[in-house]
């Protein structure tokens, strides 16, 4: 088991998908094998969507709940993760540990991650494995177990966690203060991890009141990809999970983060830093924002690997950065579009802020090339159907759609839509989302040595 902990998902550039300019209508994408999806919706809220795919005789089911670090305040951030532990250890009839041990038995293999947003189980199995995977499944979702002894021993964990992924990796310390910085009024601003005192401080009624809210089946999505028949399928998982109760629907996210209208600065200093790190960050809009397929395009032109516009100025060229990439928070709500640059011991920040303005600047002045658009399309082409290749791509590529956007049908007319985005609108976007008024600009250095004091004569 290896789970893990992320900040989002990105939604078009999650599979790379195309562009191109054309006038030809968005259409949808011939995927073999995706007229056969089905969907059901349980009376208890629980939705399913399979994909028969006869290829090999396994299967990838996905539980997706719609629920992360947004859905939290001061007090309990960092719940969501904290469930991505608790969710493997014990129900009122498997012991810790159980879930791993019958589903590697059975030949299965699991991971998880959370995010901002949602919290994803990820299960791998052979065919013959289903009626053992469901029964878990459907076990942890009605029957958790709050032991105290359980419940300390993950505290433990995911403290220690923090410490290795926040506290003691400089780029997690710049993101946290990232989100922290630019966000003042939305749940973006919280670790999704959690803030140390409140890792310290969850109660078990706490806990209790978040697994009732929040991994209830009618705020969860199940996906099933493999060697499946969706009408057999659809009656087991009935027969786990149909007796499941609803819950109340969980309380709206109903904060919008206010219009930034000056640009933010903050300088973290780090004992152990052996080089500075910078980061920029805008305000950008949600996974369904008119604006996020073109911001898809920038991000991959401007910083898409070793041939993008700001690598090779600042590490090829002037070699005044040792690596520089890009992160798109695409979410429910307005998220952030970051570039960052690894600086060598020694580099100037403000150097290198510089060059990328200067670079944003000529983006908005000049536009892009028609090469640079034919470049992109290859790539994203490719990755699109990279994506598709496994059922474990398309397992994620549904869920990332039918929850985001509301409908996995979306998944399939994404590429066409990518490559209607013309040359103009690039320049468009830029302009609205790259001003200095809704800029957080951020510095990690290392920390001045603490002075000695004066020896008394």
């Amino acid at each position: 088991m290896n789970h893990s902990l992320i900040r989002t998902l990105t939604l078009a550039g999650l599979f790379g998908l195309s562009v191109a300019a054309t006038a030809a209508p968005p259409a949808a994408t011939a995927v073999p094998g995706s007229d056969a999806i089905v969907t059901h919706t349980l009376d208890n809220g629980l939705k399913v969507v399979i994909w028969p795919s006869h290829d090999i005789p396994n299967v990838a089911l996905y539980t997706w709940f719609r629920v992360g670090g947004r859905n939290e305040y001061p007090g309990i951030t960092g719940l969501a993760h904290y469930f991505e532990h608790m969710m493997f250890n014990g129900t009122s009839t498997l012991a810790p540990g159980e879930f791993d041990r019958v589903m590697e038995a059975a030949g299965g293999a699991n991971n998880a991650y959370t995010s901002s947003d949602v919290t994803v189980y990820q299960d791998w199995f052979p065919k013959e494995a289903l009626e053992t995977i469901l029964t878990l499944e459907a076990d942890r979702m009605a029957n958790l177990d709050f032991d105290p002894d359980v419940v300390e021993s993950e505290r433990g964990v995911v403290y220690s966690e923090r410490r290795s992924s926040v506290d003691n990796e400089p780029f997690g310390v710049l993101y946290e203060q990232m989100q922290a910085t630019a966000f003042v009024a939305h749940p973006y601003q919280f670790p999704v991890i959690g803030w140390p005192s409140d890792i310290e401080n969850w109660s078990i009624e706490d806990l209790k009141t978040f697994y009732r809210t929040y991994y209830a089946p009618n705020n969860a999505t199940m996906f099933v990809v493999g060697d499946v028949e969706p009408k057999a399928l659809l009656a087991r998982i009935e027969h786990h999970f149909g007796k499941i109760p609803r819950q109340p629907e969980p309380r709206a996210v109903t904060t919008k983060e206010p219009e930034q209208l000056g640009e933010r600065r903050f300088v973290v200093e780090k004992e152990g830093v052996q080089a500075p790190i910078l980061a920029m960050a805008w305000h950008a809009g949600s996974a369904t924002d008119a604006d996020q397929r073109p911001l898809q395009l920038l991000m991959s032109i401007m910083a898409g690997g070793e041939s993008s516009r700001l690598y090779q100025r600042l590490v090829e060229r002037e070699q005044i950065a040792l690596d520089v990439g890009s992160i798109i928070d695409a979410g429910f709500d307005p998220g952030l579009v970051w570039f960052y640059a690894l600086l060598p011991p020694g580099g100037d920040p403000a150097q290198v802020e510089r060059v990328i303005g200067e670079e944003l600047a000529r983006l908005q002045k000049e536009g892009v090339t028609q090469a640079e658009l034919g470049k992109a399309h290859k790539r994203a082409q490719a990755g699109f159907w990279r994506s598709l290749q496994t059922i474990s791509g398309k397992a994620q590529a549904l869920g990332t759609f039918d929850v985001f956007h509301g409908d996995y049908q979306q998944l399939f007319a994404e590429p066409a839509k990518v490559a209607a985005i013309e040359a103009t609108s690039l320049i468009e976007v830029a302009r609205r989302t790259f001003r200095d008024a809704n800029r957080t600009v951020g510095h990690l250095r290392p920390a001045a040595p603490a002075s000695t004091p004066a020896s008394e004569n």
